[in-house]
């Protein structure tokens, strides 16, 4: 072997080495890094219509009674042959049934397609977002939600915010459970393990920070 391809595969055998330290210098990092935030996927649930809302009612061949409608403040609906049906807190297929049955009165055998146009949700399907926040405000959720979702919606903590004293909030099991998030870790230092799925109904509470 010249020195050449001596020389060559001496650093070949050397990089190789290098790259197995790097992976287990790393792998010992990951595995006592501290990890605070519960990034697990969150229970599949249907939507479920709120006060606020908008839905497409689509009757098939019947488009003088289709159209798209609001759900009032009382969680109601009003359309052409149909007042006051409740909507609220039902799915739009459920909701679309419920629209069959009433209009079977005058339609023979009608076919109703609900679509949810507008989305508010019920308090329950809601994040509220409380305190110290730039745009403190209810929003509605989405599958898989996390922590950082929600503060970007409401962009951001003030600059008079307690971030790492900041806490959600949490109805399990018909009891209150409070959980201290890290705000300022996540913001500010970019901390992964200080983000959290969030769940239907929780309330992010972001205290002041007093000097």
């Amino acid at each position: 072997m010249d020195v050449n391809a001596f020389q060559t595969t001496m650093l070949k055998r050397l990089a190789g080495v290098a790259v197995a330290l790097s992976a287990l210098l790393l792998g010992g990092c990951a595995t006592h890094a501290p990890v605070s935030g519960d990034l697990s996927q969150a229970p599949a649930h249907d939507y479920l219509i709120g006060p606020g809302d908008s839905v497409n009612i689509i009757v098939w061949r019947n488009p003088e009674v289709s159209m798209s409608v609001p759900v009032r403040p009382d969680g109601k609906i009003t359309t052409p042959l149909v007042e006051d049906l409740p909507a609220a807190g039902k799915t739009s297929t459920e909701l679309a049934r419920d629209i069959e049955k009433a209009l079977a009165k005058f339609i023979q055998q009608p076919v109703v397609t609900v679509v949810v146009t507008g989305f508010v949700g019920t308090y329950g399907e809601q994040i509220r977002v409380i305190g110290q926040a730039t745009k403190p405000q209810a929003l509605p959720y989405r599958s898989d939600m996390s922590l950082m979702d929600v503060l970007i919606a409401v962009g951001g903590v003030t600059e008079f915010a307690s971030g790492n004293k900041a806490s959600v909030i949490r109805n399990v099991d018909g009891k209150l459970q409070k959980m201290p998030v890290r705000l300022d870790d996540l913001i500010k230092d970019g901390d992964i393990s200080a983000n959290m799925t969030m769940r239907p109904g929780d309330v992010l509470v972001i205290p002041e920070s007093f000097f």
